[in-house]
């Protein structure tokens, strides 16, 4: 029994029947929770899952490691999502049965359809991160509690159906004139700006859809503009941390300053892209050293080094207490449209593609805080950096892979789908195939889920590795 509950915790709190009645509740003590928390709960979680996940960024080759190197080689083979379903979700499915059984636990917290529609569209967005890095996962028959300890692994394909499904009712659902919902850390009940994220998820996916069904992405990505997305850097979607507050400092501060380590440094591969071009948002995403260096450590090496003085830790904009790290943000948006321009999602062209992509590289640079307009032009002129239809695309992703600096997921995720930015694997890497296509499922669920897992792992050909092909990615 325990080992079943261990599966998603899909049943995190457990309440027995007893023939005593409830002498043994302390009067005193809750036996709920209040959906605001749940839903506070929920976004923390963010931070763990999401915003300060540090493997895509050495897989991607932002991050370079010094004294211990692993994950850099490709090490880390497998990785469980039992926390994503005992923790967040699992808050976020009770936030919506909550609401539709008229719980107490929801009174107060915002009108029933702006909860609901809130915890659809962060549920709907942790699932999107798990479908992208494991594939195939419980969905439909997930987080039900005692009616089911084995659910079926869903087809990536399905769970992507069903999320778009999901986060166009959410945005529908939607009461601007009711109550905004209480206990929002992450967008302070604002409910446009929910729907911008919502919509901004959806064009995420339609573009992620274009290799695997190119049909059906045109056709979310049209649904999603027009529906409304993030437009202006002032309406960017970030995750804020909390000065003077060391339950939620930065988790880069974290490592650095209180825990006194120097794990990572920028990568040389970063530092050899934008170094030579002069780009100004480098002495923001790197220390410099003595002397005004900003030294990359080589990347993939299975060497020990220690980074202090000799090479370009993170910069203070993202290790600071406070430091932000971003979900959702406006150049981001407009790397997406210019993407979308040269697949032929839109109409335009080439023509379409170069006008948002050097918008978008703009917008990078004020977001970043370092736009001028004389080296801005200069840097666009660039043989390397300037628009040309024969190369459109590698440039697009490439320039949205430095933007995307410690995003790591969503630079990782792009380079699947579109092979660029052009990388080398690491030297030293453990398996000669590269860079890794997804992570493996927990060991332990060929023992608690024997056989879901069996069939999820025939559908990636037989073997639970890093290196099978996700629907998105064939």
């Amino acid at each position: 029994m325990k080992k079943i509950l261990i599966v998603f915790g899909l049943l995190a709190t457990l309440q027995s029947c007893n023939k005593f009645g409830d002498t043994n509740i302390s009067p005193a003590q809750l036996t709920t929770a209040s959906t605001k928390a749940l839903l506070t709960n929920a976004e923390q979680a963010l931070s763990t899952y999401v915003t300060s996940a540090r493997l895509g960024s050495l897989y991607i080759q932002h991050l370079s490691e010094g004294p211990y190197p692993g994950s850099s080689l490709y090490s880390d083979r497998n990785s469980s999502f039992a926390g994503w379903y005992t923790g967040p979700l699992y808050d976020l499915q009770t936030i919506i049965n909550d609401n539709n059984a008229g719980s107490s636990s929801a009174n107060g917290n915002g009108s029933k359809s702006n909860q609901i529609a809130v915890a659809r569209i962060l549920k709907a967005y942790y699932f999107l991160q798990m479908t992208d890095i494991w594939g195939d996962i419980p969905y439909s028959e997930a987080l039900q509690g005692d009616k089911n300890y084995a659910p079926k692994y869903d087809k990536q394909q399905d769970i992507y159906t069903a999320l778009f499904k999901e986060l166009t009712e959410a945005v529908a659902q939607i009461k601007e004139t009711e109550s905004s919902v209480v206990g929002d850390i992450l967008l302070n009940g604002n409910m446009a700006a929910w729907k911008r994220f919502a919509n901004t998820t959806r064009m995420v996916m339609a573009l992620r859809i274009s290799k695997a069904d190119i049909a059906k992405g045109k056709t979310e990505y049209a649904a999603a503009l027009a529906a409304g997305v993030i437009s202006s850097n002032a309406q960017n979607i970030n995750y804020n941390y909390i000065a003077g507050d060391p339950n939620n400092y930065n988790p880069w501060y974290n490592n650095y300053t209180i825990s006194n380590r120097n794990d990572y440094a920028i990568s040389k591969t970063m530092t050899d892209y934008m170094d030579p071009k002069a780009d100004p948002r480098l002495p923001v995403f790197a220390e410099t050293l003595a002397g005004g260096v900003i030294k990359g450590l080589p990347y993939g090496r299975n060497v020990a080094v220690n980074i202090p003085a000799a090479f370009s830790r993170i910069g203070t904009a993202f290790r600071s207490q406070n430091s932000p790290l971003t979900l959702h943000n406006y150049a981001q948006v407009l790397f997406m449209q210019a993407e979308a321009a040269k697949l032929g999602y839109v109409a335009g062209g080439d023509v379409e593609a170069e006008a948002k992509y050097k918008a978008a590289i703009k917008a990078s640079w004020e977001m970043y805080g370092v736009f001028n307009q004389a080296k801005y032009d200069t840097y666009i002129a660039l043989p390397e950096i300037a628009y040309a239809a024969v190369d459109g695309h590698k440039k697009i992703m490439t320039e949205k892979w430095v933007h995307n600096y410690l995003a790591s997921y969503e630079a990782w995720k792009d380079w699947r789908r579109t092979g660029f930015p052009v990388l080398t694997p690491a030297t030293d890497a453990v398996d000669s195939r590269g860079i890794p296509m997804r992570l493996g499922y927990s060991p332990t669920e060929a023992s608690l889920n024997p056989v879901n897992y069996a069939a999820a792992v025939t559908a990636l050909g037989g073997k639970d590795e890093n290196y099978g092909l996700m629907w998105l990615v064939k």
